[in-house]
């Protein structure tokens, strides 16, 4: 294990509801990925961190998320994207092919945050920096998921907390107005009612 990815684990904790990732997988996105993920995907599998705040997922799974989200964008036209991890609460975390951590995606507030790529870094280096630097806070939302998790229960592999009404619909971020959802279909919901708006910052 390397260095990254234990100071991942001691934050986030033991993995839950992990799922196997067949080696067909694996090969699929061979050269489109970085090495270090389909290793990672190879020993851990595609599972939850810290009680489901933090997923790990197969990309092809979420295409039609991705899809709905940058699909009419100009991002598709800089490179070719990839789902590779989602916070329970819909933060997702997008991999270029080309151009790696430059993209990631709050959902439920219709906003994204982009940066330049660094052309020098190594992507498997980058790919290991990616987990090293992800903290709990920064994936919770209003301090919710604690209070969440107890009252709706722990997340599957295909849920994610969603607010209803939505946030674009004037929800409020509380606790009241969560539900457990499907992720998939709740986040190509999310994308339809209001389009995305990119900050470009440093991820």
């Amino acid at each position: 294990m390397d260095e990254d990815f234990a100071c991942f684990l001691a934050e986030f904790g033991p993995a839950i509801d992990k799922r196997y990732v067949p080696p067909a997988t694996i090969a699929r996105y061979r050269g489109k990925l970085p090495d270090q993920l389909l290793a990672y995907w190879d020993e851990y599998g595609w599972c939850g961190y810290a009680d489901g705040l933090f997923w790990t997922v197969n990309p092809q799974e979420y295409e039609p998320a991705l899809e709905a989200w940058i699909g009419d964008t100009p991002f598709m036209e800089r490179d070719a994207y990839h789902v590779i991890a989602h916070s329970a609460f819909g933060t997702l975390y997008l991999w270029g092919e080309k151009t790696g951590d430059t993209l990631r995606i709050f959902a439920p507030a219709s906003c994204g945050f982009s940066s330049a790529a660094d052309n020098d870094v190594d992507r498997d280096f980058q790919m290991r920096v990616f987990f090293g630097s992800l903290w709990r806070d920064t994936n919770d939302v209003e301090g919710l998921f604690a209070p969440a998790l107890k009252q709706l229960g722990r997340l599957a592999h295909d849920e994610m907390y969603g607010f209803v009404p939505a946030l674009a619909l004037g929800g409020a971020p509380t606790l009241a107005n969560l539900k457990k959802v499907k992720a998939v279909e709740h986040l190509v919901i999310l994308a339809q009612i209001e389009p995305l708006y990119v900050t470009e910052t440093g991820i």
